[in-house]
């Protein structure tokens, strides 16, 4: 109980030490400072969004420019691997872009913007598919429907260039040449890290 005291007698020693020494600044801030500090941020921050959001668009598109070239690596492995020729084909419907792995058939499956895929015949199936909605702002054109991979040469058929863009106006082209290796490159210059074309 004493000691409940005594540290009570103790703080109210400080706050009057302080107080003493320091007088009306220990009083707090004002409601007219805190106005001004809020608007000063919020200018700052309006004026850092668009920044912001033009570099969260730079790095979906470079993210899915990545995806494809592992993509299409990967296809080549497995061709290779399996001994089975695999393809590629590419896809667009009114939700945006796609492509697809799978067997060779030329015609064997097709692919939605959702990511979603289907194969005409019961016996294949996709090893992997992937949709670019409208919405995320990245499209994928190709100058071929598909591209087959050979399974014992290792080359492709026909060599490509697939192109993907985002709104701004940047671009990625991964050109597929027909010993199934790609060449990735930038045709503005754009994008830092990325060859130009």
């Amino acid at each position: 109980m004493q000691q409940a005291a005594l540290q009570g007698a103790g703080r109210s020693r400080i706050d009057r030490r302080v107080h003493a020494r320091f007088g009306a600044a220990c009083r707090g801030v004002s409601l007219i400072e805190a106005c001004t500090v809020l608007a000063v941020l919020s200018v700052l921050a309006g004026l850092a969004l668009p920044s912001l959001a033009d570099h969260l668009a730079k790095r979906r598109l470079e993210g899915r420019a990545a995806e494809l070239s592992n993509d299409l690596q990967y296809l080549r492995s497995e061709a290779v691997s399996r001994n089975e020729a695999m393809r590629i084909s590419f896809g667009s419907d009114a939700g945006g872009t796609c492509y697809v792995l799978h067997p060779a058939a030329a015609e064997g499956c097709v692919c939605a913007s959702d990511g979603s895929a289907r194969c005409t015949s019961p016996t294949l199936s996709p090893l992997r598919s992937v949709g670019m909605p409208a919405a995320e702002g990245v499209t994928l054109l190709s100058n071929v429907r598909s591209i087959m991979v050979d399974p014992r040469l290792g080359t492709s058929t026909p060599g490509g260039t697939l192109r993907l863009s985002d709104r701004a106006g940047r671009e990625i082209r991964h050109v597929v040449n027909i010993m199934a290796r790609v060449r990735s490159c930038t045709p503005s210059g754009r994008l830092p890290g990325w060859r130009p074309c």
